[in-house]
């Protein structure tokens, strides 16, 4: 501290100096340490110059370079994306669902996971395309009516036919039982496995799919310039048709039908014809109709109900009693339709 209240003029200056001289020395030391830092720096690169390059410009017409971009394009659409592979009936993002909740070892035996923390590892490792798209999928494998063979367990609100399912935060999960049989024996070498979109993991190109599962669960999807939907069917009766299949490799169509007359859906509901079934099995492209499973009840010793106990496949008893009012009030539906409701748990 420098105070000079009590000593002489030369005392004075002589401390004043001192005083001027520390209080400088900082940056006196800090500049030179700079230059003798600059002194010792080497040289910076010179800077790129795009004017030394030469320029090499390919014409290519814009239809065949459209063409080629378009079908590279419908191509990763098809293929990782919007349809279901033939081997185990899955799209991408259900395939890496189901495998990662198997390493996770989310086994049927095993407590529930928060629905959150396997979205978060399927996104985090295999999936990088947003939590609502994995948290949509795996919430589907879950619906037993959307599903004749549920993969995924879930617990909690998963949804209904006329309403969505809770967040993500709310519900869990764990393995179904069906798909034990989806990642069997996948640590036997059973299937090739393919870098994922970072390059540290692995994951498979397929599952080994111990059951039919694209012709059991089916399958929907649009694509470009194609799409798909696929029907539900028996387990044991597509096994069934597929044992007879191995033994006779010339079965016809008729013969298979013995085995699998048909859809089995999820909801239960009565196919009308069998023509339409037969043309989409023979060509691939068919039309059902499909009409809802009722009885007549008696409510009162004078009044009688019609009680529905089926639905057509993804048909919600609220848009049905939805058009019943809509009928009603246009006067094309007659009759007592004051105690028209959804019973959900009969």
């Amino acid at each position: 501290m420098c105070d000079w209240r009590t000593e002489t003029s030369a005392q004075l200056l002589s401390r004043t100096v001192l005083c001027a001289l520390f209080r400088a020395l900082p940056l006196i030391w800090g500049r030179s340490k700079g230059s003798f830092m600059a002194s010792h720096r080497k040289p910076s690169a010179q800077t790129y110059d795009p004017r030394t390059v030469k320029e090499h410009i390919v014409e290519t017409p814009l239809n065949e370079e459209m063409s080629k971009s378009f079908l590279e394009y419908a191509y990763s659409v098809i293929y990782a994306r919007a349809l279901p592979d033939a081997r185990d009936g899955l799209k991408p993002v259900q395939r890496r669902i189901v495998y990662q909740m198997g390493e996770m070892n989310l086994t049927p035996d095993r407590p529930y996971m928060k629905s959150a923390r396997v979205v978060g590892e399927v996104m985090g490792k295999l999936h990088p395309h947003g939590d609502s798209a994995i948290y949509e999928a795996m919430v589907r494998l879950a619906q037993p009516f959307a599903m004749r063979l549920p993969l995924v367990d879930g617990h909690g609100n998963f949804g209904s036919l006329d309403d969505g399912p809770a967040a993500s935060r709310y519900t869990e999960a764990r393995l179904g039982p069906a798909a034990l049989g989806m990642n069997a024996d996948i640590d036997e070498n059973t299937v090739d496995f393919t870098p994922n979109y970072d390059n540290k993991l692995k994951e498979p190109t397929v599952l080994p799919a111990a059951i039919p599962n694209l012709l059991v669960n089916g399958g929907s999807g649009i694509a470009v310039g194609m799409a798909t939907n696929l029907a539900t069917h028996n387990l044991g009766e597509v096994v069934n048709a597929a044992k007879f299949l191995m033994a006779h490799s010339d079965a016809t169509l008729e013969q298979l039908m013995r085995y699998v007359p048909g859809p089995d859906w999820p909801t239960g509901g009565t196919i009308i014809g069998r023509d339409g079934i037969r043309e989409a099995y023979a060509t691939g492209r068919g039309t059902l109709t499909t009409r809802a499973a009722t009885h007549i009840e008696h409510v009162t010793a004078r009044k009688q109900a019609i009680v529905v106990t089926e639905l057509p496949y993804m048909v919600g008893p609220e848009k049905v009693i939805e058009r019943i009012s809509d009928g009603v009030k246009n006067r094309k539906l007659e009759g007592d339709f004051r105690r028209v409701r959804s019973d959900r748990s009969s």
